[in-house]
């Protein structure tokens, strides 16, 4: 890989002495939590597509989430709202749509499990797609672990032994949609402040989301507006924890919790539909997950090295 050299693999904030001293075992609940609350989230997305299409649940979804942007100009005014890249943030906020109708479609077509082992492979995409759109440098080790990724994505689907369902191609497509929402906010941040970013997106995604909502649109009893409520408060926690525990703690000591979602999502699965997954699913969620950990742990040493080391005297 081009640029300065990485620092050594063995670091005080990710050795098994730190790893639970301070803000990193702060990091490790809070990731635990977001893992708990999107499982369950998913579980809930699943339960009500059952009798309200996965379009109509998305747009509720983005609206009960502007709960979470509202305070923003009570604390900042109109200040959040200022852009120089408003159509930048249009097409973020189409990505986001994209990915989430897609994921929320696969919910209700997909085993539980297998949506959420499959679902791991979007820092993959990312990283992929990162080489012709960013121009980033991808080491032979990140690529390794790709092509282990992908692999694992095979082991899951499984072609040529069994039909590939419709709602196994939706979230792979999602996490490829997702990537390229990742891309384009590695270009706001280039520009923007996170807060214009997230404002944009809460409040871009309404009417995006209810545009597909409004040909499936049935409306919602008292009964499916108290899941849809509960839905929104599951997103908004597990978002939140996730973002808080990548503050508190390096990525290397939280990410592995990450993995436990496909434990939350099998049990739950299990407990409300009956679901059990095979070996297959497990073996090959985890060799995603373990592609996807090694691939954020480079980019976060390459980050490190990069801010560390200063730049040559010309």
């Amino acid at each position: 890989m081009t640029g300065p050299p990485s620092p050594p693999l063995a670091e005080p904030a990710t050795s098994a002495a730190g790893a639970f001293r301070g803000n990193a075992l702060r990091g490790v609940v809070l990731m635990l939590v977001s893992t708990v609350m999107m499982s369950c989230m998913h579980a809930s997305i699943r339960y009500l597509s059952e009798t309200m299409h996965p379009f109509e649940i998305a747009f509720f979804r983005n609206l009960f989430a502007l709960v979470v942007v509202l305070p923003w100009f009570v604390r900042y005014g109109a200040v959040p709202l200022r852009t120089s890249r408003f159509g930048l943030h249009i097409v973020r906020a189409a990505l986001n749509v994209a990915a989430m109708l897609s994921f929320f479609y696969a919910l209700s077509l997909a085993p539980l499990s297998e949506v959420t082992a499959l679902g791991f492979t979007a820092p993959i995409f990312a990283t992929l797609l990162a080489v012709p759109i960013l121009r980033e440098a991808v080491g032979p080790r990140r690529w390794g672990a790709i092509v282990v990724g992908f692999l694992g994505t095979l082991i899951i689907l499984r072609p040529g032994f069994g039909s590939i369902g419709t709602g196994q191609l939706l979230t792979l497509f999602s996490s490829l949609v997702w990537a390229l929402a990742l891309m384009t906010i590695k270009t706001l941040g280039r520009f923007e402040s996170s807060v214009t970013i997230v404002t944009y997106m809460g409040l871009l995604m309404i009417p995006l989301s209810l545009l597909p909502a409004l040909f499936v649109w049935q409306g919602p009893d008292a009964w499916q507006l108290a899941w849809l409520a509960l839905i929104g408060l599951l997103g908004g926690i597990g978002q939140f924890s996730m973002t808080e525990a990548l503050r508190q703690a390096d990525t290397a000591v939280v990410m592995p919790v990450d993995f436990s979602k496909l434990i939350w999502a099998t049990l739950l699965a299990y407990l409300a539909f009956g679901e059990v997954p095979d070996g297959f699913t497990w073996l090959g969620g985890g060799v995603i997950f373990v592609s996807t950990f090694y691939i954020t742990y480079r980019e976060r040493l390459r980050a490190r090295s990069q801010v560390s080391v200063p730049p040559t005297t010309p």
